[in-house]
């Protein structure tokens, strides 16, 4: 049975240049290429995850929330981003049931709490729960608790990271629209088709962050979080990729090993 953590980012499923736009016939089209890609592939064990976009990192900027909450100014930005990031899961689970994908969200908020902007404890019951019974356990961007901070953000990879401490891992799928990792933040030329930690600190200093609101550092951040990952998983292999042309991410869920964007992993194959 192969474990994928599959993240739908929030440029793909949202128009991070409108305040709230989710885009709701994309959403769709990518759970029938996730119910496709399940039925294919019966043995594959899924986590989804999604991002923020437009919904909470908007309002994550404008409050501040991932540097902390201390006072009722902060506190009320605390539970505005998390109506807003609450709203676009909503709006994925709807779509996903009914296309007849399983999917069953667990807001990270309801159990995570962090220090000083690390993800430190999670409740993962219900979760593991979940996969055992054939569901699609589904996590997201979301506000927590920071015994530092009062309060910050988690990311759907920060909650990946953690779980991966439980589960093991194949693979770590980062949909988004942007064709994969360029050397250049101006997003031309070629993709890089593999990234290793050998090969990271030369394309760093050019990566770009986010085109649109992100609170959690845009591309380069992930990049980096993907090399810590798997340094330490190194049985675990990621890969960052568009799904923004149809068919494609039921492709890369069916064969992870498609050459479709930039690959991270801890080793080079000789």
């Amino acid at each position: 049975m192969e474990t994928v953590f599959l993240k739908l980012g929030g440029s793909i499923i949202t128009d991070k240049t409108q305040v709230e736009h989710a885009r709701v016939d994309v959403i769709g089209r990518l759970a029938r290429e996730v119910r496709a890609a399940l039925a294919a592939r019966p043995e594959l064990r899924l986590v989804l995850g999604h991002g923020s976009g437009s919904f909470g990192h908007v309002a994550a900027r404008r409050h501040g929330t991932r540097e902390g909450a201390h006072d009722a100014a902060g506190w009320f930005g605390f539970a505005e981003v998390a109506a807003s990031a609450a709203r676009l899961n909503q709006i994925v689970a709807d779509i996903f049931v009914e296309e007849r994908v399983p999917v069953v969200s667990l807001p990270p908020s309801a159990s995570a709490r962090c220090e000083d902007g690390r993800l430190a404890w999670l409740d993962t019951a219900v979760l593991h729960s979940h996969l055992k019974n054939g569901l699609v356990p589904m996590v997201h961007g979301d506000v927590a608790l920071d015994s530092v901070r009062g309060a910050t953000i988690v990311s759907t990879e920060d909650v990946f990271a953690y779980l991966a401490d439980e589960i093991e891992v194949d693979w770590v799928l980062l949909a988004g629209e942007v064709a994969g990792v360029f050397a250049d933040a101006s997003l031309t030329g070629e993709v890089v088709p593999l990234i290793t930690p050998g090969t990271f600190a030369q394309l760093a200093p050019g990566l770009g962050g986010s085109h649109g609101a992100d609170v959690t550092g845009g591309m380069a951040a992930k990049v980096r979080q993907m090399i810590d990952w798997v340094q330490a998983h190194p049985r675990t292999s990621a890969r960052i990729f568009s799904a923004a042309q149809p068919g494609t991410l039921e492709r890369v869920l069916i064969d992870p090993h498609a050459a479709v964007g930039t690959e991270i992993r801890n080793y080079v194959i000789t």
